[in-house]
């Protein structure tokens, strides 16, 4: 899931022409999808708060305690006086927590929910008044685009949790390489990765039992109604994952209870019972997979911290020599 939750325009109640052809083309898909960055409305992002506290979704957890355990490597790893650059920022909370370490000269929190991020870094401008902060309401899915009020030297990219599992492979290092255009030489990445790991838990992690997994998908059904002016019925619908293991990850659906024709403006679709619209995958990784991910776009593996079972990695990487382009 996106920390997304996700990143100056944003998607306001009337979307752009982008985000409406972006979805309607999704919706008349063969197997129609909507892109997971539309989860991340007000709601949304709040909603995504309440499943990094459930003892079922581990990432959030898992990370926290890597950085704990290994927070002075990481700083030392890392350095101190970088412009900080959140990816997904959310509620700033996991940035905030390397500020006593890392202590960035100026933090850059980027998130595509607007007035979610501009309040959580009012919120740390009281706690940090000392560091130079900026909010950027940006989709960065498809590049990212920072003010010319981002410092260009040192940037330090943040991109923690499991959101680059949200991108497909060839999307993944695509992003990967994008990144590395935009750092210089003494610049770098810390990014979280989920691992790969026993079935089980993944089913737990993105379908808990009090149902807040299953409300932060269905979510998007009513975002979409705003977006495009679409009758999605939230009731008609229900929410379903699965690990994938051919692609290694884990998808999110949501699945018509029964027959129904949804509209929008200018058009409309039939769904029979049981048909799906894909809305997320997670990818998960081994440490080879993100080393050659990492060496492919332009970056260097610099070191990896896991937990005891190795269920999440937390990735420093510095540029390499070369600047990436396009990945094959």
């Amino acid at each position: 899931m996106m920390t997304e939750t996700t990143i100056a325009k944003t998607l306001p109640a009337a979307a752009s022409q982008e985000a409406q052809a972006e979805l309607i083309a999704g919706l008349r898909a063969p197997l129609p999808y909507i892109s997971p960055k539309f989860l991340y409305d007000s709601l949304g992002s709040k909603l995504f708060e309440a499943i990094c506290e459930l003892p079922e979704y581990y990432p959030t957890r898992t990370e926290a305690a890597i950085f704990s355990r290994h927070g002075e490597h990481i700083a030392e790893a890392c350095g101190t006086g970088a412009t900080l650059v959140d990816l997904g920022a959310g509620n700033c909370a996991k940035a905030a927590r390397l500020f006593p370490t890392v202590r960035p000269s100026q933090y850059v929190a980027v998130d595509i929910s607007s007035e979610f991020v501009q309040g959580a870094v009012a919120q740390l401008r009281h706690r940090f008044n000392d560091i130079d902060m900026h909010a950027v309401a940006q989709d960065f899915s498809a590049g990212l685009v920072l003010p010319d009020t981002v410092r260009a030297h040192r940037r330090l990219f943040f991109y923690p949790g499991s959101s680059l599992g949200n991108f497909r492979p060839d999307e993944a290092r695509d992003f990967l390489a994008h990144l590395r255009t935009q750092c210089d030489a003494h610049g770098g990445l810390l990014i979280g990765v989920d691992l790969i790991k026993e079935t089980a838990a993944l089913a737990d992690a993105y379908d808990d039992a009090l149902g807040v997994t299953a409300a932060f998908n269905l979510n998007i059904l009513r975002h979409v109604n705003r977006l495009i002016g679409a009758n999605f019925d939230v009731s008609g619908w229900r929410h379903r994952s699965f690990y994938n293991a051919g692609h290694q990850r884990v998808e999110m659906h949501l699945e018509a209870r029964e027959d129904v024709t949804v509209r929008w403006r200018g058009g409309m679709r039939y769904f029979v019972r049981g048909q799906s619209i894909h809305t997320e995958n997670s990818h998960k990784y081994t440490r080879g997979t993100i080393a050659d991910m990492l060496e492919r776009t332009g970056w260097r593996l610099d070191h990896v911290w896991t937990d005891p079972d190795e269920w999440f990695a937390v990735v420093y990487a510095r540029p390499a020599n070369h600047v990436a382009g396009k990945a094959p």
